[in-house]
């Protein structure tokens, strides 16, 4: 694939080339509806003039309330080529949190899906701003409305070019964060953000991850959030196929693997364990794939060597935030075939193009071995927060993005995450970091997955408390899993009660909400005041 010129790096400069290159090659597959590139460039092309038409201008917030499909593509693209930003609403949030986003964002038009129609009217009477809401689709499914819709809309306006007068440094999207210690903000993100990652991997000649012309790749985290859109834009770029699922289903995704020859994929760690868990999942089924990246939450080695086994590609693990724009280190597919199992609780090694360092509290970089905050330096970092100066100021320092993540770089560069610097327990002026616990219990047979908080105590500070989810038919005890830590973990660290759990809280990126853990634990035992569910560690 030749290179393109960095001044080209847009969207809408994409998706022109695209047309003229390839365009009747598959852009977007979704249900049983493909669209090519010819195609969603005309289409876009005329959402952006109907845009123009209902006074959309450069720089305007538009938001889109919907699940998964070609039309939220179809509307980036759109905005992209009269100037605006696109801001994604997660719709999994509470109606406080969505008014939040469009309130915070201003969008000055809502697109909005036939599920959350009626949410979408709620909404648009309590915010001034908002000049109208359009239907993605034509209402239900099973019963289409005719005329309706985002095409209908659109229809009767041209199908021409725009030139905007936009470049790679102009904003693009703007992604709310999950919101896991407060409300969400507004992460501002460029057109370069999703060009600068494959072109550092081109020149230095690497192929940890990467995005190829002729790969078919499923799209199965949600669009909202930086891991969804971001490996979409990825492939499209490159001008591959991207399989859009309208919501993650670990029987569609085997099944779309196999129908629908899949190349590559990225998915959380829970993701890929429900895969293996269904019956049609069989190696016969996994032959297109070529490579997996993985993230978002930590994968244990008993975990990751049954998908090496079941699925037959190469693995990356990658390590990210919606403030770096894009992924920031890699464990590359070599490394996890050294039989190295240290090597494999690290996140990897910088991208090429981007930096890793570690600071104390002081700000000054720390040596190798010692915890500190992970920061990272990376072209495709973010803007800034909307109309937040001083949180950009906080997270932003210079070029550096500060993860808010405790880790360590080793002695060869890896970089190893120890936790959220927020999510550290102090017992007795000793820290801990729950994701060592949870990686340590994750060794149990009988563990799926777990959640190590700290809930105060009143002669230690805090104490350790785990919430285990057991694999469906495994039985444990709370001794069973203290033995098993034994030798694994300083006494310290061993979890003073176990809590055993049907399931844990996600966010949308799979990541476990620490946060709502901890509240939920602690109001149980407050209302049991130490009943039956709480059993002691030691």
């Amino acid at each position: 694939m030749p290179v393109i010129d960095k001044g080209s790096w847009t969207l809408h400069r994409t998706s022109r080339d695209h047309a003229g290159a390839r365009p009747h090659h598959p852009a977007i597959v979704c249900d049983d509806r493909t669209v090519d590139y010819l195609t969603l460039h005309r289409e876009s092309n005329r959402a952006a003039w109907a845009l123009r038409a209902a006074g959309v201008r450069r720089g305007d917030r538009v938001a889109y309330l919907g699940h998964e499909s070609e039309y939220y593509y179809l509307v980036i693209l759109a905005c992209v080529k009269v100037g605006a930003v696109l801001v994604p609403v997660n719709w999994r949030l509470t109606p406080p949190e969505v008014d939040h986003i469009l309130r915070d964002s201003g969008a000055v038009l809502l697109f909005v899906g036939a599920a959350f129609r009626e949410r979408g009217d709620e909404v648009r009477g309590r915010l001034p701003g908002l000049r109208g809401t359009v239907p993605v689709d034509g209402g239900d499914a099973a019963a289409p409305e005719p005329g309706a819709g985002l095409l209908a809309w659109s229809a009767g306006h041209p199908d021409t070019d725009h030139q905007p007068d936009t470049g790679p440094d102009d904003p693009a999207v703007q992604i709310y964060t999950s919101g896991t210690t407060g409300m969400p903000k507004g992460a501002v993100l460029a057109h370069r953000s999703f060009f600068t990652l494959p072109h550092a991997m081109r020149e230095r000649g690497v192929a940890w991850i990467d995005w190829l012309p002729d790969d078919v790749a499923l799209i199965s985290l949600p669009g909202f959030g930086i891991a969804g859109i971001g490996w979409f834009m990825h492939t499209f770029n490159a001008g591959g196929t991207s399989v859009v699922m309208p919501q993650f289903d670990p029987q569609e995704a085997v099944r779309l693997i196999r129908a629908r020859r899949v190349t590559t994929t990225f998915a959380a760690p829970a993701m890929l364990q429900a895969m293996l868990g269904e019956r049609t999942a069989e190696p016969a089924a996994f032959t297109s794939l070529r490579k997996i990246a993985y993230g978002a939450a930590p994968m244990s080695e008993t975990l990751l060597k049954r998908c090496l086994e079941m699925f037959g590609c190469e693995f990356a693990q990658i390590y990210a935030s919606t403030e770096t724009g894009s992924v920031a280190v890699c464990l590359p597919p070599e490394d996890h075939h050294r039989g190295d199992g240290a090597l494999l609780r690290t996140v990897g090694l910088p991208c090429p193009g981007n930096e890793v360092k570690v600071i104390g509290p002081d700000g000054a970089e720390v040596a190798p071995g010692t915890i500190g905050e992970v920061c990272v330096r990376a072209p495709s970092r973010m803007l800034g927060y909307w109309n937040l100066p001083e949180a950009t100021g906080r997270t932003l320092v210079g070029e550096w993005v500060h993860m808010g993540d405790a880790g360590y770089l080793d002695d060869d560069g890896y970089l190893h995450l120890c936790d959220r610097m927020n999510d550290t327990i102090i017992v007795a002026g000793q820290n801990i970091y729950p994701a060592e616990v949870e990686k340590a219990l994750a060794a149990h047979p009988a563990v799926e997955e777990s959640a190590v908080v700290g809930l105060p105590h009143p002669r230690w500070g805090e104490a350790v408390h785990a919430c285990v989810v057991l694999r469906p038919g495994a039985t444990a005890t709370p001794r069973d899993l203290l033995l098993s830590l034994r030798g694994r973990l300083a006494d310290y660290k061993t979890p003073a009660a176990y809590h055993f759990v049907p399931s844990l809280p996600h966010n949308p990126s799979g990541k476990i909400l620490r946060r709502s853990v901890r509240e939920e634990l602690s109001a149980r035992l407050d209302r049991a005041a130490g009943g039956a569910e709480v059993t002691a560690g030691r």
